[in-house]
């Protein structure tokens, strides 16, 4: 029987589906070892950290990474970073195969005068505020404005606009973090307009997230029927199946009876902004008409950009147009990479099962003799290392903390924190 020693660099979904599907090509003649780092003192990536809090549902694939990280062979190594507390060339040279599993975490630049005012922000630091990621705790967004523009024509956009456009209380059984509830609670915010640079027919929405919009509660939900109508009319007879389910649940927005609450979310289309404008801080975005000379301007006090990800550059690995260079998942010797660090920000959670599944098929192609060379707490340069161990007893203690307040869990945003909980 041959055992082989993969690391696997990053705990998000494209990181567990990876070793899901390692464990899966596992015989009575082939083992893995499998030893998953992460940089923050908790793994889940996107789903902890990335998904709507009012979206709970599909937060439950956590149960999925759950059971990967309890078979034999698993080990977790959270609050370790590679390039301050190990290198890639050490994992190259420890390791049978090293898997880039990062994800994407910066947000893209419109690249338009005045995109760096304050009250100018990407969804990359806005989502990860409210969705309590250490990193991003400290953030003073200010919400005294009236009116918020979201640029941006996919989920991400769609799930920035909602939750600034709920009513607030909505939010108190979910986990959003605790200073996000604060601001939303003492928000001026009532309008939120999603702005999206081509037609409706191209945007990257899915249709179960818009056939929920029309059941806010407490949010008015408008499209303007013309624009869905020549949507529809571009799209042709026989458009693509997921253009039409998205059409279709567009148009019961647009054709749904105005409803007339406080708040509101409305959606323009074929606007490409071009400047943002304001003494100091952000006072309006200006836009052109997609495909004419016509120019208008919204008056706001708040604009988030949700155009897209790209991934954060690790020492040692290639990257270019922000992700890793690759061939098919391969990126150099005994090297590979899957999810969003792969193929760009693409895709659902679900996306990364079938993509790692078909890089690991490359990977066990390319085994030869296994290493043995040494082991990974060989190199770690501190103490302070979340084992599966530790992050059970943090998460039993968030969820704890939750149960009397009727939510999920309540999180810890804080890495000391985290760290205390993990008894480290």
């Amino acid at each position: 029987m041959s055992r082989f020693k993969v690391a696997i660099v990053g705990a998000g979904p494209a990181g567990y589906f990876a070793a899901q599907a390692l464990q899966n090509l596992q015989s009575d003649e082939l083992q893995f070892s499998i030893d998953m780092i992460e940089r923050l003192p908790t793994p889940w990536g996107l789903v902890r950290s990335g998904v709507a809090p009012d979206h709970p549902k599909i937060k439950t694939v956590s149960k999925v990474f759950e059971k990967i990280a309890v078979e034999p062979g698993f080990r977790l190594f959270a609050n370790v970073e590679l390039g301050s507390d190990l290198t890639i060339e050490q994992l190259k040279e420890k390791y049978d195969a090293v898997i880039i599993a990062t994800g994407s975490a910066v947000g893209k630049k419109l690249g338009i005068p005045g995109e760096d005012l304050p009250g100018s922000m990407s969804a990359a630091t806005f989502v990860p505020w409210y969705n309590s990621h250490p990193d991003f705790k400290d953030h003073t967004i200010d919400l005294s404005c009236d009116t918020a523009v979201v640029i941006g024509a996919g989920n991400v956009a769609m799930d920035v606009a909602r939750i600034l456009a709920l009513e607030p209380s909505e939010l108190d059984p979910t986990d959003t973090a605790d200073h996000a509830i604060d601001s939303f609670k003492a928000s001026a915010v009532r309008k939120v307009v999603i702005s999206a640079r081509r037609g409706a027919e191209h945007a990257a929405f899915t249709s179960p997230e818009l056939r929920d919009l029309p059941k806010l509660e407490h949010t008015n939900v408008i499209m303007n029927k013309s624009d869905i109508s020549d949507a529809i009319s571009r799209a042709g007879d026989e458009p693509a199946k997921d253009v039409k389910s998205n059409l279709d649940a567009m148009l019961l927005i647009a054709e749904k009876e105005a409803t007339n609450h406080e708040r509101t979310i409305t959606f323009q289309f074929l606007a490409t902004p071009i400047e943002i404008k304001g003494a100091g801080r952000v006072e309006e975005v200006v836009f052109q008409k997609t495909g004419s000379d016509e120019i208008f301007s919204i008056k706001c006090g708040l604009v988030i950009t949700a155009i897209g990800y790209e991934a954060t550059a690790l020492a040692g690995v290639p990257y270019e147009k922000g992700k890793v260079v690759n061939t098919d998942g391969r990126v150099h010797e005994n090297v590979y990479v899957v999810g969003w660090a792969k193929r760009g920000p693409s895709g659902v959670i679900g996306t990364n099962k079938s993509d790692a599944a078909d890089v690991m098929k490359l990977l066990v192609d390319d085994l030869t003799t296994p290493k043995s060379a040494g082991d990974i707490t060989d190199v770690i340069t501190h103490n302070r290392v979340v084992t599966q161990a530790h992050w059970q007893v943090i998460n039993q203690a968030e969820v704890a903390a939750g149960e009397p307040l009727g939510k999920p869990r309540r999180k810890a945003v804080d890495r000391e924190e985290l760290l205390r909980l993990g008894r480290l």
